[in-house]
């Protein structure tokens, strides 16, 4: 769905749409223009304030500006968010859900009456199927389980990528390449990393050349990282460990 968002798989558009509302809508249940208006923002202001979406959520401080305008128990998630950021992710599949549906209904979304017709149709089918071959006790404890790790997967995916990253203000004025290069994190790992991060794991080139086929990224990663090398540009890459404890280690400074 990521790819099909960014036409990383078809030469056509309306080829990567259709996989993109399959997956997307259809499969998992989150609207696919929703989230590729989102990302498209995110990819064009990485870790930027005002401008990218990403950064600018209820649940996280990002820096310490945005936790000191914290108010009550907002306030006192951003003082434990370190702590809390792992349980908070169970969350994230209901969160998505639900900004999903009201996308649909309120939101921007061009094929809205498309959109909402396959999430109808993901909803019928997930309950039904789990509630024809369980009992409602444990369909219900199914449900719970199956959205609180998709949630968590997700997270775990998508976190090592910017957070505990250069935060830019609303004024910084990058070229392109330090904006993506510097605001961006590599994972180190094998083929098992690739597969389990769905090539996010190269995420300075994806960020360079958003449309590229994932399987080319790893070869464009030499060429990206010679080419930092020669021009003193600071290519961040670390072991996907190592990428938990510094995003861990940043939200615990800003909210503190």
């Amino acid at each position: 769905g990521h790819e099909a968002g960014h036409r990383q798989i078809f030469r056509s558009r309306r080829g990567n749409d259709l996989v993109g509302l399959v997956y997307g809508n259809l499969l998992i249940g989150l609207s696919f223009g929703w989230w590729t208006g989102k990302h498209n923002r995110h990819h064009a202001y990485p870790n930027q304030e005002g401008k990218d979406p990403d950064i600018t959520i209820p649940a996280l401080a990002f820096t310490s500006g945005q936790a000191r305008e914290r108010r009550g128990a907002a306030r006192l998630l951003a003082r434990y968010q370190a702590y809390l950021f792992f349980p908070m992710l169970l969350l994230e599949a209901v969160s998505m859900h639900v900004v999903s549906v009201r996308a649909v209904l309120k939101g921007p979304v061009r094929r809205w009456r498309l959109e909402g017709l396959l999430l109808l149709v993901h909803v019928a089918g997930y309950l039904t199927a789990v509630f024809l071959v369980l009992s409602w006790p444990r369909a219900l404890a199914f449900i719970a389980v199956q959205q609180g790790l998709f949630g968590l997967y997700l997270g775990c995916a998508f976190a090592p990528n910017h957070k505990g990253m250069p935060v830019l203000s609303e004024e910084d004025n990058l070229d392109f390449l330090r904006r993506q290069v510097l605001t961006s994190r590599n994972v180190r790992g094998g083929r098992l990393t690739e597969t389990m991060l769905g090539g996010l794991n190269y995420q300075i080139e994806h960020h360079l050349f958003p449309a590229m086929p994932r399987p080319s990224l790893r070869r464009c990663r030499i060429l990206v990282r010679a080419f930092c090398a020669q021009t003193g540009l600071l290519y961040c890459e670390t072991g996907l460990v190592s990428s938990y404890s510094q995003v861990l280690r940043h939200l615990h400074a800003a909210g503190q």
